[in-house]
């Protein structure tokens, strides 16, 4: 199957500090895709310099054009969809507004349209329409966070530690919910994780990362059973 991204050599700095040193690896047309590491490994950073957020060299290509050097905003105008760590919400507007406010730029209909499925994947967001991001629970911010990303028809979702701060019953629904995602809308996804159990039981593939390089990949049904591979690089 052809790859929806390739990075090919991608090196990233902050500053005068380099924090990915020459990684290469892709992503699958509608696969889930994990990158795994202890903190300080590279994966935000990782998922950063796709979307042109960070100093980098190498090259980035989606669906064979590169978009190295393209601005953000063109990149997310191109099908990739971020959801930061923190989940990158608008506190002081309400769920409704977050979310219009995502899907501002795509034709009325359609927008419309994208705004009864986030509904349908997350039925408590449309119980809460009305109230302040802000005042939300933990879980429900980031059901928001990702509905703001479903809000701009992405083929690629780029989450960032999904599960963090989570109780365990919410981060089941919300994986539950991101897999229908993936299934029924074929939206393919990278997702970095600190649960390296949960990550490997939902992804495709994996790349673990160790001081900003590929310490290596394969697919996460063969890392999982490699009782090894897990205590080297996982630890568990």
């Amino acid at each position: 199957m052809a790859a929806i991204l390739e990075a090919n050599d991608l090196s990233a700095f902050y500053g005068p500090i380099q924090a990915l040193y020459g990684i290469s690896f892709s992503i699958e047309t509608g696969h889930v895709t994990t990158l795994l590491g202890a903190n300080g490994a590279g994966k935000t950073t990782t998922l950063r310099a796709i979307c042109n957020m960070v100093r980098k060299s190498g090259s980035v290509r989606l669906d064979g054009r590169d978009v190295s050097r393209r601005a953000t905003e063109d990149v997310v105008r191109m099908g990739v969809a971020h959801v930061p760590e923190g989940r990158g919400t608008f506190t002081g507007l309400t769920v409704d507004e977050n979310l219009r406010l995502a899907g501002h730029k795509r034709e009325k209909r359609a927008a419309a349209a994208e705004l009864e499925r986030v509904f349908e994947y997350f039925p408590r967001l449309k119980e809460r329409i009305r109230q302040q991001a802000g005042t939300l629970s933990g879980g429900e911010q980031q059901m928001l966070a990702i509905g703001r990303a479903l809000m701009q028809g992405p083929r690629l979702m780029l989450l960032d530690e999904p599960s963090f701060g989570l109780a365990p019953l919410v981060v089941q629904e919300i994986f539950r919910i991101l897999r229908r995602i993936n299934e029924e809308e074929k939206v393919s996804m990278l997702i970095v994780e600190q649960n390296a159990a949960l990550a490997l039981d939902f992804a495709d593939h994996v790349y673990l990362l160790e001081t900003g390089r590929v310490a290596m990949s394969g697919p996460s049904s063969i890392v999982k059973d490699d009782e090894t591979l897990r205590k080297s690089y996982l630890g568990y």
